[in-house]
């Protein structure tokens, strides 16, 4: 028996399978509203990293499933601009060291510095979609989806083995890419 919280999980599931949209299209339609979003790329885009499938456009598969309380604000001020306040960005960033060299500093945590957050931000814009669902209570979703459709940068419910021992990894790199933590003064 299919029961309204399933149906509706079900509806945000489809919505979040649309046909992912480029980020420079996507910034300017995000709602101000509460909902989840999902982050898409082509396979040859960390390649590493298997990701089911988008329904409406198979060519992309999902990288990472995340809630906002401001969709907007969560992807724009967050997601594409501060490493300090985005879990993605960071992860993104420890996977791309070994290529892409970025710099790091510490602030209260590890930080890209500001040329690299900037390269970062360059990054993303290329290569990965984006599609969202607006809706009032986004975390009563956010468990069921990560756990059925287990994208691979969500590490909190995935499964363990090789691609999560991956992100882990990158995240760890990245936390010791600025060095030891500054003594308080």
């Amino acid at each position: 028996m299919t029961t309204p919280a399933t149906a509706h999980t079900r509806a945000v599931r489809d919505g979040l399978n649309d046909t992912p949209v480029p980020l420079v299209d996507a910034v300017p339609l995000l709602p101000r509203t509460a909902g989840l979003y999902a982050w898409w790329a082509e396979p040859g885009v960390l390649p590493d990293l298997p990701g089911p499938s988008n329904e409406a456009d198979p060519d992309v598969r999902l990288l990472y499933l995340g809630i906002a309380t401001s969709l907007r604000t969560r992807v724009v001020r967050n997601h594409l601009a501060r490493s300090g306040s985005s879990t993605l960005r960071r992860t993104l960033a420890g996977l791309l060291l070994p290529t892409e060299r970025y710099r790091t500093t510490w602030t209260d945590r590890v930080v890209l510095v500001p040329e690299d957050e900037e390269r970062l931000t360059a990054w993303m814009r290329a290569n990965l979609r984006l599609t969202w669902f607006a809706c009032e209570q986004p975390r009563q979703h956010e468990t069921a989806l990560i756990t059925s459709l287990r994208p691979p940068l969500n590490v909190d419910g995935a499964r363990p083995g090789e691609v999560r021992d991956l992100v882990k990894a990158a995240k760890a790199a990245y936390a010791a890419s600025a060095g030891p933590r500054p003594a308080a003064s």
